[in-house]
């Protein structure tokens, strides 16, 4: 993936450990969990590239409407959101995860069906796993055609907590 070079980034908490967040000009570009995140940036593996702005508008709406979130206080978000960074094919399938309602889940072959390339599970399934903007483009809602929990690049782990506090999996909340 290719992101703005014009990307700041800030840390905040959440129940599921501490998430880092990154914003372009245009909106949100990037939401990845500090540990145990598949699919992390370079620019954050080593010396950071992106400055840290704790500051930046965007920024600070995120660790807000994350806060709320994770209160059981927000079901939607509403945030500009910068894309960009994926490819046409990667963009279709993060746009129709974002028409994925709160509380429900759909199979990667009904995204591949939404976006009409229904043969295309399997890299409907790699543009899921590759969302850079995991839980407000809400990935962790798609589930294998059986219905199972299958591959969230924050770990299982995460999933199960987050369809938990939306009501899919019956359990404690966060």
């Amino acid at each position: 993936m290719k992101f703005d070079t014009h990307l700041v980034q800030t840390r905040c908490p959440s129940p599921l450990g501490p998430i880092i967040i990154a914003a372009s000009p245009r909106g949100l570009a990037g939401l990845w969990f500090v540990e145990g995140q598949r699919h992390l940036p370079p620019e954050l593996t080593g010396p950071t590239l992106w400055p840290s702005d704790p500051e930046h508008p965007v920024l600070k709406q995120v660790s807000q409407q994350l806060a709320e979130y994770f209160a059981g206080q927000r079901s939607r978000f509403e945030l500009p959101l910068d894309l960009a960074c994926g490819t046409a094919f990667q963009q279709a399938v993060w746009q129709a995860l974002l028409a994925i309602p709160h509380g429900n889940t759909v199979s990667y072959g009904e995204i591949s069906t939404r976006i009409g390339n229904p043969a295309a599970v399997r890299a409907v399934g790699a543009a899921v796993g590759r969302n850079p903007v995991s839980i407000i483009v809400p990935c962790h809602r798609v589930l294998g055609a059986d219905g199972s929990l299958t591959g969230y690049a924050g770990g299982l782990d995460r999933k199960t907590a987050l369809l938990t506090l939306e009501g899919v999996l019956a359990g404690a909340l966060l």
